[in-house]
């Protein structure tokens, strides 16, 4: 089965802070796979897009079944790949993934099935981003009620899992930006009140994971860890910057909290780095942009050596979403499922043709072959930019 083009879509959601990125692969026997690049928010996208269109050349007459050796000659052969860049390897993984959805409808089988099969029959989830709210379309959660409420709303849905960034707005709601050294007394006593808002909100039988996005330094994040942690936190999300494993350590040093970390780190050298010193407890690769399917897979095996939990980190489109609860229903160091506030957007569920959403809090993989997941066709008819590569 030889890969014959590549179809690029740049998807339109009505705003430039989410615009995902999706490529379908398309073969000479008529079966086709979806793949996303996962870097439709913030900035990157039109990147992204391009760089698929600009790579796929590359693969144009290999065989589709090949996922490998496809991954291979796009990692070796493409210079820059090597360096780990968020751009070209988030190409790698929408063109990777593309290729494990056809690899598992020409054989019929789900996806999880050709990863060795469920050791997990459902995923607990999180309820992911609370400080934008908990309705169905992102907005703010600033003040204590607002945080609260957001979170008792999905505690009201069966979730028993919230995460929240508590320094992403300040008391007026603006950004709170960088935090650098010790923290002022004012941010002190901003995320100390907020943590416990929400903890006596939810009470003891709700975990509170926190997301700092690295916004902090090490000494920030020391402080910041250590006033969080008689709240009895499950673990705190990208502590400090992903780029430098000794920063994690200082960390981890410093405070009882387990740390998270991974959706900006790309391929299994860059994770090896983090998982030999122990400084990240659960390895969250983003399957759009650490290399795909493949990639993922290999970091989570390591992840296992290391006995490092796993939870995919997932912030993109419907085929995102697919792709993730396959692996994570895979993989025995699983450890819960992110469920973006994104995915309650209509915007974003109408980009696929099922709803793959949470029921009491509990997830499982679609059982349709592939993904189990297709791009709808409003969301390629309203694509902003749609491209096909065939040589």
């Amino acid at each position: 089965m030889k890969i014959t083009s590549v179809d690029v879509f740049l998807l339109n959601c009505g705003t430039d802070s989410w615009r995902p990125i999706v490529c379908r692969v398309n073969t000479d026997e008529g079966i086709s796979g979806y793949g996303e690049a996962s870097v439709g928010f913030d900035t990157g996208a039109p990147a992204a897009y391009a760089m698929i269109a600009d790579v796929a050349p590359l693969v144009i007459g290999m065989d589709a079944m090949a996922h490998e050796a496809v991954w291979d000659k796009l990692y070796r052969t493409t210079f820059w790949a090597q360096a780990g860049g968020t751009i070209l390897f988030s190409a790698i993984s929408a063109i990777d993934t593309a290729l494990w959805d056809i690899k598992g409808k020409a054989l019929g089988v789900p996806l999880y099935k050709l990863l060795g099969g469920k050791t997990n029959e459902t995923l607990r989830c999180y309820a992911s981003q609370l400080q934008f709210g908990w309705g169905n379309n992102m907005g703010k959660a600033v003040t204590d009620e607002e945080l609260v409420d957001a979170c008792q709303k999905a505690v009201s849905e069966g979730f028993d899992a919230v995460k929240i960034n508590f320094i992403t707005f300040d008391d007026e709601g603006g950004r709170v930006g960088f935090l650098r050294g010790p923290l002022t007394p004012g941010v002190r006593k901003m995320i100390e009140r907020r943590v416990s808002a929400v903890r006596n909100a939810v009470g003891p039988d709700v975990d509170i994971i926190v997301e700092n996005h690295a916004r902090t330094d090490a000494v920030s994040a020391v402080e910041m860890c250590r006033l969080l942690e008689p709240y009895h936190i499950m673990f705190i999300e990208e502590a400090a910057t992903p780029l430098y494993p000794p920063t994690m350590k200082v960390i981890r040093q410093g405070t009882t909290i387990p740390l998270a970390g991974g959706e900006r780190i790309f391929s299994r050298w860059s994770f090896l780095n983090f998982f030999k010193e122990d400084t990240i407890q659960i390895a969250q690769p983003d399957i759009g942009t650490c290399g795909g399917v493949s990639e993922a897979k290999k970091i989570c095996d390591m992840a296992h050596a290391f006995d490092t939990g796993v939870q995919i980190h997932v912030c993109g489109s419907p085929i995102s979403i697919a792709a993730s609860l396959h692996l994570e229903a895979s993989i025995p160091n699983f450890v819960i499922h992110e469920h973006h506030v994104i995915n309650r957007a209509r915007m974003n569920i109408d980009l696929g043709v099922y709803d793959h959403a949470p029921v009491n809090g509990r997830i499982a993989p679609p059982d349709l072959p592939g993904l189990g997941q297709e791009l709808s066709e409003k969301a390629i008819r309203e694509a902003s930019a749609h491209c096909v590569v065939t040589g």
